[in-house]
């Protein structure tokens, strides 16, 4: 069903980016790369505002239209403690602004039926200490998404994944890493890759503004201390 489609992917040299991005051609789809990293597309900082202008340019040069736009690109995650002004304001340029501005500088191309999938973080819901700049990155896109889809309703359909733990080099654990997920092990890339290709389907056709959380069911597991096998260590001893 994504023969000769057009996909857009950022971040898509690595990791989860880099599943979707082979998912998508090993369906026959036409996927267009921008990534820091080298990749056979085009080589990019998300953060620069003349390079989406090149970038989006370029795809419309070469095929015309988009039939889906991924944003997967990493943004920085630093903590209060370490993050300045200027890296906290890269993190949500690459998280947030660059999804919103590459949306506003695809509008007049999506193809009919598209779909736009952007991917969060089960960190947009709970943190650890020290994650502010991905965090916020991530709850950005979170919102974003359902203002997208509303705003883009009946031209394009917007969905989010919230990743949990997933092992970007396919690493299988075993003991409390795995057990501790109601689902029995660590995600992997193609968890989510499976599901942004299936968001992108026509199955998905009545699904819009969801954001839909991957993480074998950690952010429903309540925590207490000393419930089933749980400790909490007070940090101030």
């Amino acid at each position: 069903m994504f023969k000769n489609k057009v996909v857009v992917v950022t971040g898509g040299a690595r990791g989860i980016g880099k599943a979707i991005t082979e998912e998508f051609r090993k369906a026959g789809a036409q996927v267009c790369v921008i990534d820091l990293l080298e990749n056979d597309y085009y080589i990019g900082d998300l953060a620069d505002q003349q390079v989406l202008e090149d970038f989006a340019q370029k795809v419309i040069a070469d095929f015309g239209h988009v039939d889906y736009l991924i944003n997967n690109a990493l943004p920085l995650m630093k903590g209060i403690d370490q993050c300045s002004y200027e890296e906290f304001n890269y993190a949500l340029r690459v998280g947030v602004t660059a999804p919103f501005y590459l949306t506003k500088l695809f509008a007049p191309h999506f193809a009919p039926g598209a779909a736009i999938v952007n991917i969060s973080s089960s960190r947009d819901r709970m943190s650890q200490p020290q994650t502010e700049s991905y965090t916020a990155a991530k709850g950005g896109i979170s919102a974003l998404t359902h203002a997208l889809a509303v705003s883009l309703a009946g031209r394009v359909r917007v969905n989010s994944i919230s990743p949990g733990w997933i092992d970007t080099n396919y690493t299988v654990y075993d003991g409390p890493d795995a057990i501790q997920h109601p689902s029995g092990r660590v995600g992997n890339p193609l968890d989510i890759a499976n599901m942004v290709l299936y968001l992108c389907s026509d199955k998905a056709g009545f699904i819009t503004g969801e954001n839909i959380c991957i993480d074998g069911g950690m952010t429903h597991q309540m925590i207490y201390h000393n419930d089933y096998g749980w400790t909490l260590e007070n940090p101030d001893k």
